[in-house]
């Protein structure tokens, strides 16, 4: 869909609303395998902590190499007839992800150990590969939908309450099908809710290509400007050239930093644990989602408004602060009632939402600031690199975690687990998010260049340079 006309066109309720339904459709499978994948291996298939450990792990080192691969296709190949960049490629995956996400569920206890343990990690990198090749093209798209920085903000708070609407609706739903009323694994229910979240996930990816449109729509042999951008302008893509340009790049080094550390805030594999052996309810797990929807609608309404008063990165910043202090109150305090925890949890975590709400945005504009300093767009390989981030924080918080649960006393397999266990989980979730604010405060506090002003300046630089492209092609015949 070419509308290069607009390119800073007013983003519709309905594009917003399809491009929801790509992270909602996303966060089915991926949310359910982050949340519940450790501890289906380890209460159901009874695989001990160390060795999920090192398949997260190792997992993430394969994502190192695989990511930027299936990342650049979009910048590489274009496919079907549509003219499109990036929702061919979702279309490609989606049904992949989907089955994946059922693989991994399916129960074989009862096969040998070294099934078992093979079977695990090669379902597990299945739906890493099939995740990056939903993930990678739907998270560039917002680059392509519009320029205007306000309108990038209402994709990404659109693109935040995808992943929301998922722990609200669907997360709930299976605590309650996955332990039975004495707090037992029940393997079957597993099953059934991963076959629900692949069926959904399909349905909602093909909402988001009916819903969503391309507008900008560069051509390389256009891309030449004047100065710096000059050295690339014109050049045919080079995955090399834009890899290296990206490690040059301080927006996009500064939010990966971030984003290593937003992996610390919400180590979602780790609360079963600490309901089930802290708290000794397990399916109350299902209400986090119900009790923390009044903070979930503040942050609707509030965090857009906040973020256009002081800025995208001057907010984040102070959220960090806020996350740090709130964290490190709780870790030295424990809550002995459940329903008290999630109530000030859920407050305490106001902070990890209002970098949920943002970072997307922010992307987008260290898309925006490599081609501003370099004069060519690789939307697909330049998110994709980031999205590697994503990877790292997501394994080092999976693989240390992971590897805490088994040397703070977890026993794979145990009905009951050490005394004491209960309470290192809790110091475990308590401390990791604070670890993680710190993370954020260097990314963007002292690594992330883009305040205000210098954004203003290089949208106003680049909208001048795409008008100038679209008047070189309307001569040239091309339009």
């Amino acid at each position: 869909m070419k509308d290069n006309n607009h390119i800073s066109a007013k983003v519709s309720p309905l594009e917003q609303f399809g491009y929801f339904c790509g992270d909602f459709g996303g966060s089915l499978v991926n949310l359910y395998i982050s949340a519940f994948y450790l501890t289906f291996c380890t209460y159901v298939l009874k695989i001990s902590p160390a060795f999920m450990a090192l398949l997260f792990f190792w997992a993430r080192i394969w994502d190192a190499i695989n990511d930027p691969m299936i990342g650049s296709l979009p910048d590489r190949f274009r496919i079907g007839k549509s003219g499109r960049k990036f929702i061919p490629w979702v279309r490609v995956f989606m049904v992949p992800l989907a089955i994946s996400g059922v693989l991994c569920f399916t129960d074989v206890s009862n096969f040998p150990e070294l099934f078992k343990h093979v079977w695990v990690c090669v379902v597990y990198i299945l739906y890493g590969m099939a995740y990056t090749g939903t993930s990678m093209p739907y998270g560039a798209m917002a680059s392509v939908i519009t320029d205007d920085p306000i309108e990038r903000t209402k994709l990404s708070r659109a693109r935040s309450f995808g992943g929301i609407g998922v722990g609200m609706l669907f997360i709930p739903v299976v605590s309650l099908m996955i332990w039975d009323k004495e707090g037992n694994p029940v393997a079957s229910g597993y099953f059934i809710m991963a076959i629900a979240a692949g069926i959904l996930s399909v349905i909602f990816y093909i909402m988001l290509t009916l819903f969503s449109k391309e507008r900008i729509q560069q051509e390389h042999k256009f891309a030449k400007t004047t100065g710096a951008a000059a050295a690339t302008g014109g050049q045919k893509y080079s995955f090399f050239r834009s890899v290296k340009e990206a490690f040059t790049n301080r927006a996009m080094i500064g939010i990966m930093v971030a984003t290593i550390g937003s992996m610390f805030l919400s180590v979602q594999s780790m609360q079963s644990y600490l309901f089930r052996e802290y708290y000794h309810m397990p399916r109350a797990m299902s209400l986090t989602s119900i009790i923390g929807l009044p903070a979930m609608i503040v942050a609707f309404f509030f965090v857009p408004k906040l973020a256009k008063k002081f800025g995208s990165r001057k907010f984040i910043i102070m959220a960090a602060v806020y996350t740090m202090v709130a964290y490190g109150i709780l870790f030295f305090i424990p809550i002995p009632n459940v329903y008290a925890f999630m109530a000030i949890n859920s407050i305490a975590g106001l902070g990890s939402t209002v970098f949920v709400m943002l970072v997307w945005a922010m992307v987008t504009e260290a898309i925006d600031y490599q081609e501003y300093k370099s004069g060519d767009r690789s939307d697909g390989t330049l998110f994709s690199i980031y999205t590697f981030s994503r990877k790292i924080g997501s394994a080092l918080t999976a693989s240390i975690s992971t590897a805490l649960i088994g040397a703070v006393g977890f026993v794979a397999g145990a009905k009951v687990q050490p005394e004491g266990f209960g309470e290192n989980v809790r110091k475990l979730l308590m401390g990791m998010p604070a670890i993680g604010a710190v993370l954020i405060l260097i990314g963007i506090g002292l690594i992330y260049p883009l305040t205000q002003k210098k954004s203003a300046e290089m949208h106003e630089a680049l909208h001048a340079k795409r008008e100038a492209e679209l008047a070189a092609r309307q001569a040239a015949g091309e339009e």
